[in-house]
């Protein structure tokens, strides 16, 4: 049975391992920040109040966590977490240069920057810094997404994309089938994007962002 104390740690964890604090999670799923405070966790009467489905189900719609990801932060036990590892950091300007990339989306070369991340295991997993406003409100210039070029995407998944001619955009995957990407804007500004496979170099899912 679960106890009341595990989910709200997990959901602590789960702030943690974005590099968000808690108030930070609940803003970025379109909560009131108030939504998953200490004071919020019991009753004016002492009894424990529980968070509720809808709220959990925001926030791992917002950090393109899956429910069986949520469910080990639950049953975990926080002993033993790995440290921090260190991973390239590529610039969107780089990012849409020829010689960065191999064919499958996987960084090349040495001399990048870095930076420090929770686990990934994705061997191939670098991190890229926004550039611009074109992903604003849900990314903003210098916010740091962990993108994992070995890791299927999944529909509703934040993608990265890079053309074959080179443009790089973030977007949510809407459809993905042998012939066609169909990708959704986070910018309402801007427009989706519907592209033939051959079009497309290459795709990557977004397992985080810094913020």
């Amino acid at each position: 049975m679960l106890k009341h104390s595990q989910i709200w740690r997990a959901i602590d964890r789960l702030a943690e391992s974005k590099g968000l604090s808690p108030s930070g999670l609940a803003r970025r799923a379109g909560l009131d920040s108030t939504t998953f405070n200490k004071s919020k966790r019991t009753t004016r009467e002492g009894k424990p109040r529980w968070p509720s489905t809808e709220s959990i189900a925001k926030i791992l719609q917002a950090t393109n966590t899956s429910l069986a990801e949520f469910t080990a932060l639950v049953e975990g036990d926080g002993i033993g977490r790995p440290a921090p590892q260190t991973l390239p950091l590529i610039g969107f300007a780089q990012a849409g240069q020829s010689g960065y990339f191999d064919d499958a989306g996987w960084p090349v070369g040495a001399g990048w920057d870095e930076i420090r991340t929770p686990e990934v295991t994705d061997p191939h997993a670098y991190a890229l810094e926004v550039s611009g406003d074109s992903m604003q409100p849900v990314y903003r210039d210098g916010d740091i997404l962990v993108v994992a070029p070995d890791e299927a995407p999944r529909r509703g998944d934040r993608v990265v994309v890079r053309t074959m001619e080179g443009e790089v955009m973030v977007k949510e995957l809407l459809r993905l089938s042998e012939k066609r990407v169909e990708l959704k804007s986070l910018n309402p500004l801007h427009d989706d994007r519907s592209l033939a496979r051959e079009q497309v170099e290459w795709i990557a899912r977004v397992l985080w962002v810094s913020q």
